[in-house]
């Protein structure tokens, strides 16, 4: 590939990711569809590992199936981009240990802010799915790098 090409390729992928990351923020704490207009008194949050989780499963026809995709499906769907993207634009992560490292610090970072901005819930088991929807996204990455070198 030449150079030119390469380098259109590179600003292309970055700029899908800065518009994922712009997407990702504004579903996270502006879009109104999923409560982030509703601004809480209280800290409010989730310590226990797979409480939510076992929840939201237990009770999915209660809770509805919308509500089940999203907080559930949703969180791991929402970081997969994030694992496969990460390894495309730069060589130093393109290791399963960097993308499952930058996955669960990054959501760890969005759970803080959406708590201490009182727009959302800090929940461990959203560190967990997200850090899953990285890893997913980095197995894509690994599963498609492996197929091209294999063709060329």
């Amino acid at each position: 590939m030449k150079e030119n090409q390469k380098r259109i390729l590179t600003k292309a992928g970055w700029l899908m990711f800065y518009l994922y990351i712009i997407l990702l923020c504004y579903f996270l704490f502006f879009s109104e569809h999923y409560g982030r207009d509703l601004i809480s008194e209280d800290y409010r949050y989730n310590l226990e590992f797979f409480k939510e989780i076992k929840r939201f499963i237990k009770y999915r026809e209660i809770l509805g199936l919308e509500s089940f995709v999203v907080n559930i499906l949703g969180n791991i769907l929402a970081f997969a981009p994030f694992g496969l993207l990460l390894p495309l634009l730069n060589k130093r992560y393109r290791r399963i240990f960097y993308v499952t490292f930058l996955s669960c610090t990054f959501s760890l970072a969005i759970e803080l802010v959406q708590m201490y901005s009182k727009v959302g819930i800090f929940d461990v088991d959203d560190v967990v799915l997200n850090t899953l929807g990285g890893l997913i996204g980095y197995l894509f990455f690994a599963l498609g790098n492996g197929i091209l070198k294999k063709i060329r």
